[in-house]
C-alpha cells in the first residue's frame, strides 16, 4: 500500500519535505503525521490515509515532491514486506529521471516529464470537455494548448496545474531538439564569482522560506510600478490609551499593543478608499474590489519574514483584535501556520518599530496592490495649540502599485489615516 502526496491547496502542487516523523518498520494509524512539508511559507504536517506498518520511505528531507508522488509504503499485519525496487546491472543504462530509481515499468508522473515523447491522452468523448478547473482552462486557452491532449494525473483523469506543467515542458523539450541551431542560454543576472580568492567563505543554500520570499519579492520588484507615500501620525493620545487599558487587558489574558490600535484604524480608512483594498486580476484588465478587510501583518521570525492574515479586522472589536494577533503571531514564529493562514490578504502592515528605524519602503506583497510601512515612533516638538509641546510622531510609509493607485489617491488614504489615528475614540477601546 502507498501513501501517496495528496493536494496541499489550492494552486499549491508540491512542497519540501523538512522533516520525517516515521521510520522503516513504524507502526502507524490512519491520521498519523507521516513527515511535514514546508509549502507557500507554511510547514504542514502530512497525514497517513491508512493504517499499517512501514516497510518504505520513498523521501528524504530536502526533496521536493508532487501531488500523487509516493511517500511511503505500508504493509498490513502479518504482510510481508516490500521487495527493494529493482537495481539496474553495471551493464544497463541507468535512467537519468533522478537520484531515486523506479521499477523499470513505472509511467512517469506529472512531475517528471518524459523527454522523448509527448504521451497525449485518450480520446474524450465527443462533446465533453475535459476536467479542469475555470482558472486553469483560462490560462491553456490563453496559451493556445488543447487540454484534450493532456494526460489529467487526479482521480478521474482531472488535470491540474502540475499535468499542464509537465505538458509544456514536454513541448518545450522537443521544440529545443528539433531546433538547427541550438539556443544560447540566457546569461546569469549576476557574473559568477569565486569570492574564496579573496579570502575563506562559507557558502549555504537558501532555505525553501528564503527561497519562496526571494521569489516573491522579485516578482513584486519587476511587475510593480511602486511609488511611496510618506508622512507621520501623533500617536501620543494611542500611547496614553494603552497605558490607560493595558491591565484590563492583561487580566484577559492577551497584551494591548500599538499594533492594534492601528490596524483598527487601517480598517476604519480602507472602507472609505475601496481601491487600496483591492488587486488586479490575472489578465491585469479587471480591478476586483473586496468587500472583506483581511489584514496581513509581517512577523519577523528566526526562519524569515511571515505574514499571517488577520480577517475580517473591520468586524473584531481591540480585544479579540489583540488576541488574534498574539495568537498569529506566536504560530508564525513556532513555524505553525498554515498555508490558509497566510492567504486571502487585501492590505498589509509592516511595522518595525520595535527593531528601531524610521522611514523604509517596504516591497507591495502581490497581488495586493498597498503595504503599509511602521517605522518606530520619537518624541518631536510639535507646534500645538498656540505652544511646542514634546509629542510622539510615528512615521508611516505607504508603498502602492501605481498602475492601481495614483498618487492624489494615495495621498488622501495617508491623510485620513492620520486622521483616524490622531482621532482614535476611546470608548471603542472599552467596546
Amino acid at each position: 500500500m502507498d501513501v501517496k502526496l495528496p493536494k496541499l491547496g489550492e494552486g499549491a502542487d508540491s512542497g519540501v519535505v523538512v522533516s520525517l516523523s516515521v521510520k522503516v518498520g513504524d507502526t502507524v494509524s490512519k491520521g498519523q503525521t507521516l513527515l511535514e512539508l514546508e509549502n507557500e511559507k507554511a510547514v504542514a504536517a502530512v497525514p497517513s490515509d491508512q493504517a499499517g506498518t512501514v516497510s518504505q520511505i520513498h523521501v528524504k528531507v530536502g526533496d521536493k515532491v508532487s501531488v500523487g508522488q509516493r511517500l511511503v509504503s505500508l504493509k498490513e499485519a502479518g504482510q510481508a514486506p516490500a521487495a527493494p525496487a529493482p537495481q539496474p546491472s553495471a551493464s544497463a543504462p541507468r535512467p537519468s529521471r533522478g537520484p531515486r530509481s523506479e521499477p523499470a515499468q513505472a509511467p512517469p508522473t506529472a512531475a517528471e516529464p518524459e523527454p522523448d515523447e509527448v504521451e497525449e491522452a485518450p480520446p474524450h468523448r465527443a462533446g465533453v470537455a475535459p476536467a479542469a478547473s475555470p482558472s486553469l482552462r483560462r490560462l491553456a486557452k490563453d496559451l493556445g494548448i488543447d487540454l484534450a491532449r493532456i494526460r489529467g494525473s487526479e482521480h478521474g483523469g482531472r488535470i491540474v496545474m502540475a499535468d499542464l506543467r509537465a505538458y509544456i515542458a514536454r513541448l518545450q523539450k522537443l521544440a529545443a531538439r528539433s531546433t538547427a541551431a541550438p539556443a544560447q542560454p540566457a546569461p546569469p543576472a549576476v557574473e559568477p564569482v569565486d569570492f574564496s580568492r579573496w579570502g575563506p567563505v562559507t557558502v549555504k543554500p537558501l532555505s525553501p522560506l528564503r527561497q519562496v520570499i526571494a521569489r516573491r519579492m522579485g516578482a513584486s520588484w519587476t511587475h510593480v510600478p511602486r511609488v511611496t507615500q510618506f508622512d507621520e501620525a501623533d500617536v501620543t493620545g494611542l500611547l496614553a490609551l494603552r497605558k490607560e487599558h493595558q491591565a484590563a487587558f492583561e487580566k484577559q489574558g492577551t497584551r494591548l499593543t500599538l499594533t492594534a490600535f492601528l490596524l483598527k484604524a487601517v480598517a476604519d480608512v480602507l472602507q472609505k478608499h475601496p481601491v487600496v483594498n483591492a488587486s488586479l486580476d490575472a489578465s491585469g484588465e479587471q480591478l476586483v474590489l473586496k468587500s472583506y478587510y483581511h489584514i496581513g501583518v509581517a512577523v519577523d521570525t528566526e526562519a524569515g519574514l511571515l505574514v499571517p492574515v488577520l480577517r475580517d479586522v473591520d468586524k473584531l472589536s481591540l480585544l479579540e483584535l489583540s488576541r488574534a494577533l498574539e495568537e498569529l503571531a506566536q504560530k508564525a514564529r513556532e513555524r505553525k501556520l498554515s498555508a490558509d493562514d497566510m492567504k486571502g490578504g487585501t492590505f498589509t502592515v509592516s511595522n518595525q518599530g520595535g527593531i528601531g528605524g524610521a522611514q523604509f519602503t517596504p516591497v507591495v506583497n502581490l497581488p495586493e496592490v498597498a503595504i503599509l510601512g511602521l517605522g518606530r515612533g520619537a518624541v518631536k516638538p510639535v507646534w500645538r495649540d498656540g505652544q511646542v509641546q514634546p509629542r510622539t510622531l510615528l512615521p508611516l510609509a505607504l508603498s502602492y502599485d501605481h498602475r492601481v493607485i495614483d498618487g492624489a489617491n494615495a495621498a488622501r488614504f495617508v491623510v485620513d489615516l492620520v486622521q483616524a489615528i490622531e482621532g482614535f475614540d476611546p470608548k471603542r477601546v472599552e467596546g
